[in-house]
């Protein structure tokens, strides 16, 4: 393990790629302490410990806590997520946008443009939302407003919409960085450091929980037994993986002849990662969203507790949900039509399957049947979680959503780490094979 380490900083590449990244999580992480003007963060802290709203948590997660401080980049990456949620939805209803799906990189341009676009648009209906969210709060104590009151109304309306549209923005662009120049998917990356950003205080506030005997050591041993649990049955199945036989017929080149080859395409049981999820989860802070536009509405305060995290209505809704984007996001990323006509190019085939359009066919049928546990997967993670919370009364936001991303993203930056030391002869963080995934 240390000699790979060492390996990692003797190609200069990849030692820049990984110094560059740290750079912009440094500046992200600070740019996640930097407050909104004319809040009283006491006054918005007392309100958020007394409300106990999960969706708080479940948003603030995403945000490595910059929700609950109000901080420039409160609204986190999650408008650009929305965004580009619905521009992958306009490519199924309008033809313009599914025609610039279809045209490579200059179609992916253009829809970066929009989806650029998209954000300022969310990024500004949210943060008008949340000001005047933010204007309703008094301190249920002292009866202190949590806004200044020199800076209410439409000034401070006009303030936090540039400040959290413009941290929105920044958040953006260093994703794009780190995708661009850095090591890994950046605005996955983002996401898992701000999870990992609130495990210290997690792990801090159950040790003064037991010091306090508020809670039981066998208890604590428990909720940690199930979360290695969980995050061993996520590694299994985010590298199950089902494997599709090809062969390649023997090749006359010259005076030589190639032998054929016996190779297998691997389809992941999880192909679509932890996209459904984040996808779903960003689609389900849009009733709190809607309620912070109406904070003396009663109809909204019942609108917001139907789907309240933890609730019925609220767990069928996201369970759905993930379903549906773990088929719709697996559709986008793997074509069976373009898999087809490039084995049909390159001579190889499925046996016992023909050519061209029936093993576009077969490769459809396979992936629709493995992808059917996969997505109730990702939903059972994702929900069950919710019941443990209520169950063990854990207070910091333990979920298998956090536990998937955090997997997840390591696991993918750990095979580009691979990659990267395997294309210079040099032995990775594992043997050669355990990043296969298991059979399914």
């Amino acid at each position: 393990m240390l000699e790979t380490f060492k390996n990692i900083f003797k190609i200069p590449e990849l030692k820049k790629r990984i110094l560059f990244t740290l750079f912009i999580v440094f500046v992200y992480r600070v740019g996640g302490h930097v407050p909104t003007p004319g809040i009283d963060p006491r006054v918005l802290s007392d309100f958020l410990a007394q409300s106990q709203n999960s969706l708080f948590g479940l948003y603030d997660m995403f945000v490595g806590g910059a929700f609950k401080r109000v901080t420039v980049f409160a609204l986190g990456i999650m408008p650009y997520i929305s965004a580009s949620i619905i521009i992958q939805l306009l490519g199924t209803v309008f033809p313009y946008f599914h025609k610039l799906q279809k045209e490579g990189g200059e179609g992916r341009k253009k829809l970066t443009q929009y989806t650029r676009y998209g954000t300022v648009l969310l990024s500004i209906v949210q943060a008008v939302g949340i000001s005047i969210f933010l204007q309703s709060i008094t301190s249920p104590e002292t009866g202190i407003r949590a806004v200044n009151p020199s800076l209410a109304g439409i000034k401070f309306t006009l303030l936090t919409t540039v400040s959290l549209t413009t941290g929105t923005m920044l958040i953006m662009w260093l994703g794009e960085q780190i995708t661009n120049r850095g090591l890994g998917n950046g605005i996955s990356l983002i996401i898992f450091i701000g999870i990992i950003a609130q495990l210290p205080d997690a792990v801090l506030s159950e040790i003064q929980q037991i010091i306090a005997g508020t809670r039981h050591p066998l208890m604590e041993i428990l909720i940690l037994a199930v979360i290695i649990g969980m995050t061993a049955f996520i590694v299994m199945m985010t590298q199950a993986t089902r494997r599709i036989p090809i062969q390649t017929p023997k090749k006359v080149v010259g005076n030589k002849m190639y032998a054929g080859q016996n190779t297998v395409l691997p389809l992941r049981l999880n192909m679509a990662g932890v996209i459904p999820i984040i996808f779903a989860s960003s689609i389900m802070t849009f009733p709190g969203m809607i309620r912070s536009f109406f904070p003396e509405s009663v109809i909204m305060e019942d609108l917001f507790r139907w789907f309240a995290p933890g609730g019925v209505l609220y767990s069928l809704s996201f369970a759905l949900l993930i379903i549906f984007f773990t088929y719709f996001y697996t559709a986008i990323i793997f074509n069976p039509l373009d898999i087809a006509d490039n084995l049909k190019r390159s001579g190889g085939f499925i046996p016992g399957i023909r050519p061209g359009k029936k093993t576009a066919e077969f490769l459809d049928n396979v992936l629709t049947r493995i992808t059917l546990p996969g997505s109730v997967f990702l939903a059972f993670i994702a929900v069950a979680p919710f019941l443990l919370m209520g169950a063990m009364k854990v207070n910091f936001y333990f979920g298998g959503t956090s536990v998937l991303i955090v997997v997840g993203v390591a696991l993918d930056t750990l095979q580009q780490l691979e990659s990267h030391l395997q294309m210079r002869n040099y032995e990775g963080f594992m043997k050669k094979g355990k990043l296969r995934g298991r059979r399914f």
